[in-house]
């Protein structure tokens, strides 16, 4: 291989990606990253407003994107948000499942004990990662199926890996996340084409909205007891930026990989290879 033909593995011009949760922090930038690779990108997400922001950042790119007010577990909001891209683009030919989070009142503190945190906060949390990873696969991934190609990127986190203390809700279902990537990677591959596949990224700690405020101190910036605790298991000594998950996740959608499924990449500086000695 040369490097014109390595080069052009790269080059995502004519292939529509649809992200879930892309106006967030990290769905942003993912979603301007495949922009720029000459990507059609589909943003998709309950919140337009910081979608406008995000097609704003593509500047000229923006003219292949398409914003879609979408609720990732209302079946019928995805539909008509397929119906969409497809009007649109012709067809869908990746999907990242970025959207996700964690509740406050699924996390445990001094003043939120294990034993009482609702179960409503807890099926938040869980219809949020697995129920919103799976209803877009099913509603995205058949498009695909009827194309006999096409690639789904999962987020997952390294909570799956190594849950952290407080949000136990959260861990458990990123931990399901990980385990629906090797279900659905064998699934498409043995039940419709092998050239569709499907792996995950297992992103560390990064500075979002979700976490900021547990791991730096909201009025002076600096690190909590919990932001420092994580650092000094990180080897590579920082949280994680954007960016740093783009390589990853271009390779994952991209021909690169195309003999990759059913993984699951850490992209975390470290933490889930030390052993804290």
């Amino acid at each position: 291989m040369n490097l014109e033909q390595l080069t052009r593995m790269y080059d995502f011009t004519g292939r529509t990606i649809v992200i879930t949760g892309g106006a967030g922090v990290l769905g942003g930038d993912i979603s301007c990253a495949l922009a720029c690779c000459g990507a059609n990108v589909a943003i998709l997400d309950r919140n337009i407003e910081p979608g406008q922001a995000v097609l704003e950042r593509m500047g000229p790119h923006a003219s292949r994107a398409l914003l879609v007010a979408t609720d990732v577990l209302d079946v019928d909001s995805l539909t008509r948000a397929r119906a969409a891209v497809v009007e649109r683009f012709g067809g869908v030919d990746a999907l990242v499942n970025g959207a996700g989070g964690n509740h406050p009142k699924a996390t445990t503190s001094a003043e939120q004990r294990f034993f009482d945190l609702p179960a409503d906060a807890l099926r938040w949390v869980f219809d949020l990662n697995i129920l919103g990873t799976i209803l877009p696969s099913q509603v995205f991934g058949k498009v695909m199926a009827d194309a006999g190609s096409g690639t789904v990127l999962n987020i997952s986190s390294m909570n799956a890996f190594r849950p952290l203390t407080r949000i136990a809700a959260y861990s458990a279902a990123k931990a399901g996340v990980s385990n629906f990537t090797q279900w659905l990677a064998v699934h498409l591959a043995q039940e419709y084409s092998p050239r569709i596949r499907v792996n995950a990224i297992a992103p560390g700690f990064f500075l979002t909205n979700q976490n900021r405020f547990l791991l730096t101190d909201q009025h002076t910036g600096e690190l909590t007891p919990r932001g420092r605790t994580i650092l000094a298991h990180t080897p590579i000594g920082r949280f994680g930026e954007p960016e740093d998950l783009l390589g990853a996740v271009l390779w994952l959608l991209s021909p690169a990989s195309a003999f990759v499924t059913g993984i699951v990449v850490p992209v975390d500086g470290g933490f889930s290879a030390f052993s804290g000695v």
